[in-house]
C-alpha cells in the first residue's frame, strides 16, 4: 500500500489503496448494487452503476477523494429520488434504495485501506439485504458468488500481494466459501430457530401475485409478461383435465364504465351460494407464494375453506391475514358442479344486470338486437356473442391500443384487439345488456404439469379472467370468451398451458424453466420453509419425536467438538510451516535456498546475522545478499504495512538469486 503522512505531526503514515485494490473494491460495490436491480427501478440503479464506473476511471488518473460538494449533492439526490418514488423512507424497497445510494457515496470517499475495509463490510450488508426480497435458489447462489469480489478485495488490501495477484486475490475467498459450506449446513440445521423473523417491519411492497380486486383494460398486461411462479399445486391422484384447470380468485360484480370491482354483492352477508356437486371431488395442496393480499386461489369451485381462511358467498377463499410468506393449504373442490342452480335471488339478479348509465351505446344496441332475435333463448344470445368473437376479426395480443371513455364500444367496433380482460369485460357487458345475469371472475388458468414430481406449476403469466352467466336450471355457468378467438399475435412459449391461448411470452427458455422448477420447489420446501416446527422434527428418524433448544445445543456442541478434534488430529499428523504473507514467503524461500547451498540458519540466529554470515560464505552473492537483508529488515520492522511495490520487488530479487554451493 502507498504510505502518506497525516497532517498531524508525528502521526504514523496512512496506507492508501493501490490500483488493483481499488478496482476490486469498485467491482464489489458494483455487484452489491446490481444485485438489487430486480426490485429497484432501472432509472435509479443505472446512474449508481455509472457513478461507480466514473469513480474507478477517475481514480486511475488521479488519486484522492471526490470533493465534499459532489458527495453532498449525491446524498441530496439520493434522498429526493427515494422520496419521489416511494413517498416514505420506511419499508424494504425504500430502505434498499437508500442503502445502495449510501454505499456508492462511501466509494466516492474511499481512499485509504481503512475506508476500503469499511466499504467492503457495507457492501456485504447491502448484498445480504437482497435475500429479503428473493430467497430462490438462483438468487442465493448469485449472492454467494458476489461475495467473492469482497473477499478478493480484503486479500488485495493485505501487504505483499504478488504482482500477478488477480488469481491469488480470488483464490483464498473461493477456498473460504467452499470450506464454509459444511459449517453453514451445520448452523442451518442445529442453531435454534425463531418462530418469527428478527426484522418486524411490514412489507409495504407491491403484491407479488399482481392480481388485485380491480380489473380495467390493460391491468393484467404486466402479469401476462411475468413468468415468475405464482403457486404450485400437488394433487391426491391424477390432476384434472387441462380445460378444468381454472383457479378461482375473486368475483367482480360492479362496473363503473371503465373498471370492474367486487362491489357490495361480493361482500354481502348470508349463506354460501348453493352448490350441487356432480362427479368426483378433487383433493389437492396449494403452495402459494407471498402475494401480500388476503385472497387465496382454488380450483373452480372449492367445497369448504381451509384452516385460517373463510369461504366467501361466491365460493371464493379469503385468508385471515395477508399472505406475506409462502402459504400451504389443503382444499377440496368440485370441478363438475351446478352453482346456484334453482333460483337467483332478486337482489343478486339486480346486481348481476347493473350497468352504468351513459356508457357504450353501440354495445347496448347490439345486445338488444340479439335479444330481439333470440326471444327468451339465453343460449342463443350467448352463441351470438361467441360467434362475434370468433369470426368478427378479433385478435388476441398483448400490445393493444388504448381505449377511450366508451371502452367496450372501442374494443368491439374499433380496435378488436386485446387479451383476456378485454374479452371477459366486453362479454359480461353484452350479457347484462341482453338481460342475462353475468359477472367477471379473475384468477389463474392452465399451468405446466411436471410429470417427474407430479405437481402443477402456475406462473403469473397464467393470470386469467373469464365470465360466469346465470342460466335457469343450470345456475352460474363458466364461459371463457378468450378461448374462442381465432387469431393470436403472440407465441405460446409457456409449454403446456392447458388452453389454446397462453398468456406468457417466455422465449425458448421457458419450457426449460418449467422442467427445472422441480429444483426450486425442493429449495422452497426444504430450505426456505425450514422453520422452528420443521426443526423440532429434525431427529424424528432417530426416535426423538420432538427436539427442543437444549437438545439442539447439545448436538451442535458434540458436532463442533468432533470437528475440532478431527482438525487438530489432521494438523498434528502433517505439520507445515505457513508464512503469514508474501514477504514472509519470499524470506522463507531464500532461507531454504541458502540451506541447500550449505548455510543453515541457527535456531537463535536473527535474519540480519544469518544473511551476513551467508554473504561471508558466498562472496560472489554477497552484494545481493546484503541488499536483500537490508531491504527485508526495513520492510518487516520499519512499516506497519510494507508497501506492496517494494514487497513485489523483493520477491523478484529472491527469485533471481541462485547461490552456489559452499565448499
Amino acid at each position: 500500500m502507498k504510505q502518506r503522512r497525516t497532517r498531524e505531526s508525528g502521526a504514523p503514515p496512512v496506507a492508501t489503496m493501490d490500483a488493483r485494490a481499488f478496482t476490486l473494491l469498485s467491482l464489489t460495490v458494483l455487484c452489491a448494487i446490481v444485485a438489487h436491480a430486480a426490485h429497484l427501478p432501472v432509472w435509479y440503479i443505472a446512474p449508481l452503476a455509472a457513478i461507480i464506473v466514473a469513480r474507478w476511471w477517475r481514480r486511475r488518473r488521479r488519486r484522492g477523494r471526490v470533493s465534499g460538494w459532489s458527495r453532498a449533492a449525491m446524498l441530496l439526490a439520493t434522498a429526493l429520488a427515494v422520496f419521489a418514488k416511494y413517498q416514505t423512507p420506511f419499508g424494504p424497497d425504500p430502505g434498499a434504495a437508500i442503502v445502495c445510494g449510501l454505499l456508492v457515496l462511501k466509494l466516492l470517499e474511499s481512499e485509504t485501506v481503512r475506508d476500503a475495509r469499511m466499504a467492503v463490510g457495507f457492501s456485504c450488508f447491502t448484498l445480504m439485504t437482497v435475500l429479503l426480497f428473493d430467497q430462490a435458489l438462483v438468487m442465493t447462489l448469485v449472492v454467494g458468488l458476489m461475495l467473492l469480489p469482497a473477499l478478493a478485495t480484503l486479500r488485495a488490501l493485505e501487504p505483499g500481494l504478488p504482482e500477478s495477484g488477480w488469481l491469488a486475490a480470488f483464490r483464498p475467498g473461493s477456498a473460504l466459501l467452499l470450506a464454509s459450506l459444511p459449517l453453514t449446513l451445520l448452523g442451518f440445521l442445529l442453531i435454534p430457530r425463531l418462530a418469527t423473523p428478527l426484522w418486524g417491519s411490514p412489507n409495504q411492497g407491491m403484491a407479488r401475485s399482481g392480481i388485485s380486486d380491480r380489473m380495467a383494460p390493460g391491468d393484467l398486461h404486466s402479469l401476462l409478461n411475468d413468468n415468475s411462479v405464482a403457486m404450485r399445486v400437488g394433487f391426491d391422484g391424477e390432476p384434472p383435465a387441462a380445460d378444468q384447470r381454472y383457479f378461482r380468485g375473486m368475483v367482480l360484480w360492479r362496473f363503473d364504465g371503465r373498471e370492474w370491482t367486487p362491489g357490495f354483492a361480493a361482500r354481502r352477508p348470508g349463506p354460501d351460494a348453493p352448490l350441487a356437486q356432480r362427479g368426483d371431488l378433487v383433493r389437492y395442496q396449494v403452495t402459494l407464494l407471498p402475494s401480500h393480499q388476503h385472497w387465496l386461489f382454488a380450483l373452480d369451485v372449492p367445497i369448504a375453506a381451509p384452516r385460517d381462511a373463510q369461504l366467501g358467498p361466491d365460493r371464493t377463499l379469503l385468508a385471515s391475514k395477508p399472505v406475506d410468506q409462502t402459504l400451504r393449504y389443503n382444499v377440496t373442490s368440485a370441478v363438475d358442479y351446478r352453482l346456484h342452480p334453482d333460483r337467483l335471488p332478486p337482489g343478486l339478479r339486480r346486481w348481476a344486470l347493473e350497468l352504468p348509465a351513459g356508457y357504450d351505446p353501440r354495445a347496448r344496441a347490439l345486445a338488444k338486437d340479439w335479444r330481439a332475435k333470440a326471444g327468451n333463448d339465453d343460449a342463443a344470445v350467448i352463441r351470438d356473442a361467441l360467434t362475434l368473437f370468433h369470426t368478427g376479426g378479433f385478435v388476441y395480443a398483448l400490445d393493444v391500443p388504448p381505449l377511450g371513455r366508451n371502452s367496450i364500444d372501442d374494443f368491439l367496433f374499433n380496435t378488436r384487439t386485446g387479451f383476456c380482460e378485454h374479452y371477459a369485460s366486453a362479454f359480461t357487458f353484452l350479457m347484462r345488456a341482453a338481460g342475462i345475469p353475468a359477472r367477471v371472475v379473475v384468477g389463474y388458468q392452465g399451468g405446466y404439469w411436471n410429470n417427474v414430481a407430479h405437481y402443477l406449476l402456475v406462473r403469473q403469466s397464467n393470470a386469467h379472467a373469464w365470465t360466469e352467466v346465470w342460466l335457469q336450471g343450470r345456475g352460474w355457468v363458466r364461459i371463457d370468451p378468450t378461448a374462442v378467438v381465432s387469431t393470436i399475435e403472440m407465441a405460446d412459449a409457456g409449454g403446456d398451458n392447458g388452453a389454446p391461448i397462453g398468456g406468457s411470452i417466455g422465449g425458448w427458455w421457458l419450457p426449460w424453466q418449467n422442467r427445472m422448477d422441480i429444483i426450486n420447489r425442493w429449495w422452497s420446501q426444504s430450505i426456505i420453509n425450514f422453520d422452528a416446527l420443521s426443526q423440532s422434527h429434525l431427529f424424528r428418524p432417530f426416535g426423538v419425536n420432538r427436539t427442543d433448544a437444549q437438545t439442539l445445543g447439545i448436538a451442535l456442541a458434540i458436532v463442533m467438538f468432533l470437528g475440532l478434534g478431527i482438525g487438530a488430529l489432521l494438523a498434528s499428523l502433517k505439520p507445515r510451516e505457513k508464512p503469514r504473507d508474501a514477504l514472509a514467503a519470499a524470506q522463507l524461500r531464500l532461507q531454504k535456498r541458502l540451506a541447500r547451498a550449505g548455510v543453515v540458519r541457527g535456531h537463535a540466529e536473527g535474519p540480519g546475522d544469518y544473511y551476513e554470515r551467508s554473504a561471508r560464505a558466498m562472496p560472489s552473492a554477497a552484494p545481493m545478499l546484503r541488499a536483500l537483508s537490508t531491504e527485508y529488515l526495513l520492510l518487516r520492522y520499519a512499516h506497519s504495512e510494507p508497501p506492496p511495490e517494494r514487497v513485489r520487488d523483493f520477491v523478484r530479487q529472491v527469485r533471481r538469486l541462485r547461490p552456489s554451493r559452499v565448499l
